[in-house]
């Protein structure tokens, strides 16, 4: 029997907890970010950077949405939404959401709740 701890996996190579990329934060600075708010690069990446904050900002040349950047680094949103607000706060990104400033009518709610009754 081996001394190595069983979760140890040879083949996998190094493994980080999701949870310690963003140092046991759960909840990202400023606003929460939406699934489908829009996220575009608009500074130069610093070289202190990390490889999924470079990896972000590759991806974010172009619009991309919360939840394709998690798709995309393969990572739980929660991680994401960490490490958005980090490059957020540095003005390394611009977040998007299509929902800014709109607000749901009362009257249009209380027809989805009758509706709801309803079924």
């Amino acid at each position: 029997m081996s001394d190595a701890p069983q979760w140890l996996d040879e083949d996998a190579g190094p493994f980080v907890r999701p949870y310690a990329l963003i140092r046991g934060r759960t909840r990202p600075s400023g606003e929460t970010l939406d699934l489908i708010a829009t996220v575009r690069t608009v500074g130069e990446p610093p070289p202190d950077l990390g490889p999924e904050q470079r990896h972000i900002l590759r991806a974010a040349r172009a619009p991309i949405s919360v939840a394709d950047v998690a798709v995309e680094l393969d990572l739980p949103v929660g991680v994401v939404r960490v490490l958005l607000g980090d490059l957020r706060d540095n003005g390394l990104i611009s977040v998007t959401s299509p929902f800014a400033g709109r607000r749901t009518s009362e009257r249009t709610l209380k027809e989805v709740i009758n509706g709801l009754r309803a079924l």
